[in-house]
């Protein structure tokens, strides 16, 4: 296996740049130098997800972060649902929400499925998990390796656990892991001891396709994605929490390499996300939004190809438009 070693996964590219431990604890030790964001922001009002979907089109709905409720003809998806006040082990310390979730728990339709990128706490909340198998029972989660036995000690899925490239079927719908580049730990003890990755999602006998890229810097898995399985119609990708870049390049995108992302995939629409929820890291709040809207700029791209949603928003998307 190109990117397991026996005992710890790993990105088969190698480290792009050799950040020593010293630089990295100097940039966690020093977080005040950060831009400040504003404590909370208010939701605008969007009326809960509801209605049938029309072939050959998805109703897509951004509750926050990478969170989105994914609905097409005959199947429901929650991507990396994260309802909880904190990112964090702990409940009373941690990244804090400055945005409200777009859409209560309350407010959504049983998922057929839950696909869950890797288990860093901003994608993998266990309190969500949860909640949603305590409001709709038992759903299925579609995660990486390493995730199953953890996850159902906890009383969580059935979990469906993928290697990259493997693939399952949720209500006779293929969906398959996708390399990423990225990492994974929950403690100072389990780094990379389980797989991330991200998800492309075939519907209507594999005519449609839906990538949700989960956390992943810029990287040479996009082409192969795009040569394995198709250009997505839609593709969801990560274009904030992306500052320093000495940092943060190697493990998240910045919207320059979210709209190289979009034309190496070959992607027919785009929606960015990880962005505006939780500061993670030192850039302004509406940073990935401005950056965006420059890097969107200079490739020529309007914004029907390359967007964002507000928080809360469900919007329709004829897949082949």
């Amino acid at each position: 296996m190109d990117h397991f070693d026996g005992e710890h996964f790993f990105n088969p590219e190698g480290a792009r740049r050799n950040v020593s431990r010293f630089r990295a604890f100097k940039w966690l030790t020093r977080r005040g130098t950060r831009s400040p964001w504003p404590k909370r922001r208010l939701n605008q009002y969007w009326p809960p997800p509801h209605g049938p979907v029309a072939p050959g089109h998805a109703a897509v709905t951004f509750i926050g972060h990478s969170s989105f409720l994914l609905r097409l003809p005959g199947l429901t998806l929650l991507t990396d649902p994260i309802f909880s006040e904190r990112c964090s082990p702990l409940s009373f310390i941690g990244p804090r929400r400055v945005r409200a979730p777009g859409q209560a728990m309350s407010a959504l339709p049983r998922p057929d499925g839950i696909l869950l990128s890797h288990n860093h706490y901003d994608h993998c909340d266990l309190p969500s998990l949860h909640a949603l198998h305590h409001r709709f029972g038992r759903i299925p989660i579609y995660a990486p390796l390493g995730n199953k036995s953890w996850l159902e000690a906890k009383g969580l899925g059935p979990v469906i656990e993928l290697d990259w490239w493997q693939s399952a079927s949720c209500r006779d719908r293929k969906i398959t892991l996708t390399p990423a580049r990225h990492f994974a730990a929950r403690t100072l003890r389990d780094r990379n001891t389980t797989l991330w990755g991200g998800f492309m999602i075939a519907h209507a006998g594999g005519e449609e396709r839906i990538y949700f890229a989960g956390d992943t810097g810029f990287t040479t898995h996009f082409a192969p994605i795009r040569a394995r399985l198709g250009a997505p119609d839609l593709a969801l990708l990560p274009i904030g929490a992306y500052e320093p870049r000495w940092f943060m390049e190697s493990v998240h995108m910045n919207p320059d390499d979210a709209v190289r992302a979009f034309h190496v995939l070959g992607a027919r629409r785009a929606l960015g996300m990880h962005f505006g929820t939780f500061q993670l890291t030192d850039e302004p709040v509406d940073a990935p939004l401005e950056d965006l809207a420059t890097a969107r700029q200079a490739a020529n791209l309007t914004h029907d190809q390359f967007d964002t949603l507000d928080f809360g928003e469900t919007r329709y998307i004829d897949l082949k438009a």
